[in-house]
């Protein structure tokens, strides 16, 4: 009885955001009669179904499929080449974006009068699949062709965060000057895209987005009902995703080759005593992981009940260069590109605090935070 008045009393469960690609009504319509291309991966579904299988099934010519980084079902592993070929379910043609290739050429695109865009991204600078997205409108720009985003929430949506990027570390881990915690959903950063010019020679592609139902805030919790990529496979994973990325331009592993990837941060270069201890083995999602067979010494953010999420953090980075053995050797060239900054680096070096580094960044953020408000779809809470 007790429980039953438990259950009773207890607030109904809120039901999981409409997502734009579910929402058909409103985009079907802009794709009759066109020639279509979709840029998607495993995330991109509609309820149970991709998007290639729902759009097919009513009857909408699509000509191409643009795989992504990990590929268009989503199992390539970390920074494996993406070929071109053919989707042995449907038989579309399949043409990578992720490899020699980032921007769609012009004869990629001869065969195509609409581009849909819908992956769902974890809002964070360095998550490839928003520098696809520029490149996308970026050639559409170019060639002539329409873009629609399909949008999804971000997991991270409350969180605006980190060091802005510099142009002088402008990579395919950070193309547009963004914070590492952008707090934008894919669609309100390709409105950002066009709004801001920052498409290459300051021109705008014809954009439509369609957005997440109504009731969708940048607060609501979203849980994502698929794995955005082979290593981040749980809600604690992409929240931390943000903050532990950063020691992808260090010595220290993330625990890729592990069951617990993004969640267990550890070096071979760390202190022995430390309370955690794995050995990162190849698998799927990691066939040569970073520190391969070596014994890593570090902590485990899977069990912790004193991870604050969602947020941003330097505090894991800090900590681990303190106690590093080889601290020489514990930076790599890769951070700038990761970070987005000079800075950083020199004030971990220089042993600044966490506030002081955060003081540093805080103009840019606050600049950021104003520029956001122009292309918000959704309200903050």
């Amino acid at each position: 009885m007790f429980l039953i008045l438990l259950a009773l009393l207890a607030p109904p469960a809120r039901p999981a955001p409409t997502v734009g690609a579910a929402r058909l009504n409103l985009y079907l319509p802009q794709l009759k009669n066109h020639r279509v291309g979709l840029v998607v991966n495993q995330t991109s579904r509609v309820g149970n179904a991709h998007l290639v299988d729902t759009l097919r099934a009513r009857g909408v010519n699509i000509t191409a499929i643009f795989a992504p980084e990990h590929g268009f079902r989503g199992e390539a592993a970390d920074g494996a080449t993406i070929a071109n070929g053919h989707d042995a379910r449907s038989g579309v043609v399949v043409r990578s974006l992720y490899g020699k290739t980032k921007k769609p050429a012009p004869e990629m695109l001869a065969d195509v009068d609409v581009l849909v865009f819908d992956i769902q991204d974890v809002g964070a600078r360095f998550y490839t699949f928003i520098s696809t997205m520029h490149y996308v409108m970026e050639a559409a720009a170019e060639q002539g062709k329409t873009v629609i985003v399909l949008d999804r929430p971000n997991p991270n949506g409350s969180v605006v965060d980190g060091p802005v990027l510099e142009p002088a570390h402008r990579s395919f881990v950070g193309l547009d000057p963004l914070p590492i915690c952008h707090g934008l959903t894919v669609g309100e950063l390709a409105k950002m895209l066009n709004g801001e010019k920052w498409l290459a020679g300051g021109r705008r592609c014809r954009l439509t987005v369609v957005p997440v139902a109504a009731g969708y805030t940048h607060a609501t919790p979203y849980v994502l009902p698929v794995r955005p990529s082979p290593n981040l496979p749980t809600a604690r994973a992409v929240a931390l995703y943000p903050s532990i990325c950063l020691f992808e331009g260090t010595d220290v592993s993330v625990g890729r080759g592990t069951a617990t990837p993004f969640e267990v941060v550890g070096a071979p270069t760390q202190p022995a005593t430390r309370p955690y201890a794995f050995t990162p083995t190849p698998n799927a999602g990691s066939p040569s992981p970073p520190q391969n067979g070596k014994r890593c010494f570090g902590l485990n953010l899977h069990d912790s009940a004193a991870v604050t999420l969602p947020g941003f953090s330097v505090k894991y980075l800090l900590d681990f260069y303190q106690q590093s053995t080889d601290k020489a050797h514990f930076f790599g060239k890769y951070f700038e590109e990761l970070s987005g900054t000079d800075a950083l680096r020199a004030q971990v070096v220089a042993g600044k605090s966490e506030a002081e580094i955060r003081a540093s960044w805080e103009s840019g953020l606050r600049k950021f935070r104003a520029l956001r408000q122009k292309y918000l779809l959704y309200p903050e809470r």
